[in-house]
């Protein structure tokens, strides 16, 4: 079929009450469907997932499990909460490989300064403190692989 003969069958199909036209023999296959909305596709940018809120738990004393001849310990004993991740990813504890650290140990933080990157899925999640805090110790390596709920900064509340 030529497309003198496609224009043909087109403008008949269009001429009439038909809805559908089907034509099927050994070379081609023709279809022309009438009164259908195309169906469009749109496909938007990726964007930042949302996330749950870090999750702080209260960190028992070092002291409290250590045997009673380590005394040494219990002078450097740690008492505070963790800040923990809300989602699986890996730990940056950096904006880019040749960047300082947000935060150190020892840095008191404000609430919403951000103290780490967890990358999920190429997004670049941003983890912020929910309160002023010192950083008492940071619990992942950089780049680290972390899973959901796994502790990141040991940190006590001011």
């Amino acid at each position: 079929m030529d497309i003198k003969d496609l224009k043909l069958l087109i403008k008949m199909v269009t001429e009439t009450d038909i809805t559908e036209f089907e034509m099927d023999n050994s070379d081609e296959k023709i279809v022309i469907k009438r009164g259908q909305k195309p169906e469009y596709i749109q496909v938007g940018a990726p964007m930042m997932q949302p996330y749950a809120a870090p999750q702080y738990t209260p960190v028992p004393a070092a002291a409290a499990a250590a045997p009673a001849s380590s005394a040494p310990a219990a002078s450097t004993e740690e008492i505070g909460d963790t800040l923990n991740s809300p989602i699986v990813g890996s730990f940056y504890c950096a904006p880019a490989p040749d960047a300082a650290p947000y935060v150190e140990v020892g840095q008191v933080v404000e609430k919403g300064q951000v103290l780490c990157i967890v990358e999920a899925m190429k997004l670049m999640n941003e983890i912020e403190a929910e309160c002023k805090c010192k950083i008492l110790k940071v619990c992942k390596e950089n780049a680290q692989a972390v899973e959901f709920g796994d502790p990141l900064f040991v940190i006590q509340k001011l």
